[in-house]
């Protein structure tokens, strides 16, 4: 099989993961696209395909959005972003991929068997979640654990949790995308699957969405701890 209907195949699926949880399509696109393609390459492709996935929930979620609560997140990424390319250009990054796949699986079976209260955190804790999100997606662009973490704590509505997940990604993708140009990552190779995957990728967000309207909002926390499991257990055998 031809490898740009594998690459499109894969974000269809992608697209559905994240259009129902709001986060997660590299955590089914990326550990399937390093079979075949350079990591270098699997990681600049997600992100162009995120930045379809965002554009196309941020649109849906338009009127849920709270810039109140997502900018903060953004401008603390900027500088998470910067030094996360610069990491995955230059070096490995094996101890903050362990770290954070243990963080990830602790946290979320925690939350799933414990069911703590949720809390109203202070503002000032998304400057740090917007920075670790920043600096981990740029590096295994999987989906900025820290801010989901911070969004689901809090005692949010189901859409609020999803529409600020979309709007901090949506920001993080494009901004991770310009990083990964001028640094070289997104090259002509890579647009190239980019055109085959991109399609796909839209019409599996659109089906996802369409199934998250019918999860009520203890059904919705729980597949998001499931994916966070899913995800600390990708980076763990990665």
């Amino acid at each position: 099989m031809p490898i740009e209907l594998i690459t499109g195949a894969i974000f269809l699926a992608a697209g559905f993961v994240q259009g129902v949880t709001g986060f997660g399509s590299a955590l089914i696109a990326l550990p399937l696209l390093s079979l075949y393609l350079d990591i270098k390459v699997a990681v600049p492709l997600c992100i162009l395909n995120s930045m379809v996935i965002t554009t196309t929930m941020a649109l849906q979620l338009r009127h849920q959005l709270d810039w109140r609560k997502i900018l903060p997140l953004c401008l603390a990424a900027i500088p998470g972003i910067l030094l996360g390319v610069t990491v995955l250009k230059n070096s490995g990054s094996e101890l903050i991929r362990i770290s954070l796949g243990l963080l990830l699986i602790s946290y979320s079976l925690y939350s799933l068997l414990a069911t703590p209260r949720p809390r109203n955190l202070h503002p000032a804790w998304s400057l740090p979640a917007g920075f670790l999100s920043g600096l981990i997606g740029s590096i295994f662009s999987a989906g900025g654990p820290p801010t989901i973490i911070y969004a689901t704590i809090g005692n949010w509505p189901k859409d609020q949790i999803k529409a600020t997940l979309t709007g901090f990604f949506l920001f993080n993708s494009y901004l991770i995308a310009i990083a990964q140009t001028s640094s070289g990552l997104i090259n002509l190779s890579v647009l190239g699957l980019f055109a085959y995957a991109a399609p796909m990728v839209f019409a599996g967000t659109l089906l996802g969405g369409r199934c998250y309207g019918l999860l009520k909002k203890d059904s919705y926390l729980k597949v998001i701890f499931a994916f966070l499991i899913l995800m600390g257990m990708m980076l763990l055998v990665t």
